[in-house]
């Protein structure tokens, strides 16, 4: 029995951790913002993420507004600390 809220317990974290991603948001960011890297406006852009400006995690929309091309690097640089300061953002969306 213990096992079983266990494991509820654990599922129900999971899935308030998962967040929706808009595909459409992503592909219009895409278009109206095309790589840096290679100026593509479909696919991957080598070295670069979508990155939300104001996390996911932190109240961020997931709309091409929210969106920025970062580096891949600048991208781990900026996941160690988001998360830890979603406070300050929350504030800041309505």
């Amino acid at each position: 029995m213990r096992c079983l809220i266990l494991l509820i317990v654990l599922l129900s974290f999971t899935a308030e951790a998962k967040q929706y991603r808009s595909y459409k948001a992503k592909v219009e960011f895409k278009q109206q913002h095309p790589c840096p890297a290679n100026g593509a406006t479909k696919g991957r852009c080598e070295g670069y993420i979508i990155d939300h400006i104001i996390p996911l995690a932190c109240g961020g929309a997931d709309s091409p507004e929210n969106m920025q091309w970062q580096t891949e690097e600048e991208s781990k640089a900026k996941d160690k600390w988001e998360r830890a300061d979603c406070g300050m953002y929350k504030s800041d969306v309505p």
